[in-house]
């Protein structure tokens, strides 16, 4: 990938990095079935030469919003209500519904979402995606917008809603069995890395905001690219120490690798790591799964938890006390882009918010246009009527048929 980023370790398609990968649900709990309804984590902590990189994304192409200020709002309609702890499921869909009705530009992810592709049948048999924008810069410093895609080896594989909901009851660790058996046996789980590149001066020439992850770049416009493989092929030794200290975080770049102007993105960038601060201590980088791979020196001698070899006077850079050292990494090519406008604050524009909607409902087969049906149904048929008949509207809006069958599945 040299002509698209100077990141090193895209540099040989002979280089091997050492990765570590935490697949997750969203919504439910600590020991919640693994079957439910619900986006997937796909985070990789990339051991580079030159740090470690965070690509922190999901199984699906698109998020429900593109605002970071609604972030935590939209958690907390997904989280157990505050008063009962009765979560989000098939028993109390309001508080879900509620917030998904009133922000349209969801109803991409619901397409998605409610589709069988939120039920897998394995994390071996799911896809990945950045779903943000990013930048690549190559050594010359020219900018390139890219959005990544893990492809699994063995193709795409979900499950019914009906099948999804029996494993709930009778293996609701289905997921994780699966995925720590085939590795325990000398099994391997293999995604290939692609990626979509667009030239920033086409930004403006799209019918959609690139920078939306509510929005997906059309593969015939923007075609994938290969750039290598993952290899997953071994189990954790220690989950508390590995998997649940693992701290992820999209702020965690290389040089080469840079985040677009993409609001959710900007706001991810630093609220993650400030969730890793309060979650696991200000040092959490120095846990052996977050620490790099590579020699790191800097000045933070303090704060909880600390362990790192520290001696002498001087904890700043720059000074002349001890030689100048640690001195700063060598900054590597950084884009440059020319801004003009007016500074404010308002609401992101709803325009277009349901096309890519349609067309994916207008995408599935007969099969799996039944199932995401039957799926918004049987969920939505939980929530309040008010919410029910908003949600038809957004339905109709992306396409008439999908709304009229949902309204008809709910008797509207």
């Amino acid at each position: 990938m040299a002509p698209y980023t100077c990141a090193k370790f895209l540099q040989d398609p002979e280089t091997q990095t050492p990765v570590f990968v935490r697949f997750s649900t969203v919504v439910g709990a600590r020991g919640s079935a693994d079957t439910a309804h619900d986006p997937r984590g796909f985070a990789v902590k990339f051991y580079t030469e030159e740090g470690n990189y965070d690509l922190v994304g999901n199984n699906l192409p698109v998020f429900f919003i593109r605002d970071a200020l609604k972030f935590p709002d939209m958690v907390h309609s997904f989280k157990p209500a505050p008063d009962s702890n009765i979560p989000t499921s098939s028993s109390a869909n309001s508080r879900f519904w509620d917030f998904i009705s009133l922000t349209p530009e969801s109803t991409h992810m619901i397409a998605w979402l409610f589709s069988d592709r939120g039920t897998p049948k394995s994390y071996r048999t799911m896809e990945g995606f950045g779903v943000n924008t990013y930048k690549w810069i190559n050594a010359a410093g020219e900018a390139r917008y890219v959005k990544y895609h893990w492809k699994p080896k063995l193709g795409v594989q979900s499950l019914d809603r009906h099948k999804a909901t029996a494993l709930a009851g009778t293996d609701p660790d289905y997921l994780t069995r699966d995925l720590w058996d085939t590795i325990a046996n000398g099994g391997e789980a293999e995604y290939e890395l692609k990626v979509q590149l667009m030239d920033i001066v086409d930004e403006l020439k799209q019918d959609f905001d690139p920078l939306d992850a509510t929005k997906t770049w059309p593969e015939d416009t923007f075609p994938l690219m290969s750039v290598g493989k993952i290899v997953l092929n071994r189990n954790p030794e220690n989950y508390f120490a590995e998997t649940e200290q693992a701290a992820f975080s999209p702020g965690a770049i290389v040089p080469g690798i840079e985040p677009s102007a993409d609001k959710l993105l900007q706001g991810r960038v630093f609220s993650y790591a400030d969730t890793q601060r309060h979650r696991l201590g200000p040092n959490y980088l120095q846990l052996a799964i977050n620490s790099p791979h590579a020699p790191v020196e800097n000045d933070q001698r303090d704060g909880a938890m600390q362990s790192g070899s520290f001696r002498g006077a001087v904890n700043y850079e720059p000074n002349t006390l001890a030689g100048g050292t640690p001195e700063a990494a060598p900054a590597g090519p950084t884009s440059m882009e020319r801004i003009e406008g007016d500074v404010t604050r308002r609401k992101i524009s709803l325009k277009n918010d349901f096309a890519q909607a349609g067309d994916r409902y207008r995408s599935l087969s007969t099969i799996d246009q039944d199932h995401l049906i039957d799926n918004i149904v049987d969920s939505l048929e939980k929530a309040d009527k008010p919410m029910q008949e908003r949600m038809v509207d957004h339905f109709i809006e992306a396409d008439s048929e999908l709304g009229a069958r949902v309204a008809q599945g709910l008797h509207l």
